[in-house]
């Protein structure tokens, strides 16, 4: 039985925090709408919660993902759904919404 314990294809769900910053720059681009619907997503995999500056003002609306370390940029309320189901839900990043300068792409 220990042997089909492991197996698992999916590992049990990692609680994270979704910190949404609030800072002048980032609410100038949205990030009030984005918070709003990370609250409005919220399931008991994750918390939601607003921040100060995050030092990334020229690609907000910044999002990072905790204990994973993980930083969206220029992120829209349109873009919570897929990062709710396929990273915090799912376990996998959203690539496309990586923060490039924190999370660099070698080709």
């Amino acid at each position: 039985m220990a042997q089909a314990d492991s197996d698992q294809k999916h590992p049990e769900p990692k609680y994270r925090c979704v910190t949404v910053c609030q800072h002048t720059s980032c609410q100038r681009n949205g990030s009030a709408e984005v918070l709003q619907a990370f609250q409005d997503s919220q399931t008991p995999e994750f918390a939601v919660s607003p921040s100060g500056c995050l030092g990334q003002c020229s690609s907000g609306p910044t999002v990072r993902v905790s204990p994973d370390q993980i930083w969206y940029c220029r992120i829209t309320p349109s873009d919570v759904p897929v990062i709710v189901q396929q990273h915090l839900i799912g376990g996998e990043p959203v690539e496309a919404k990586l923060h490039p300068r924190i999370h660099p792409r070698f080709y």
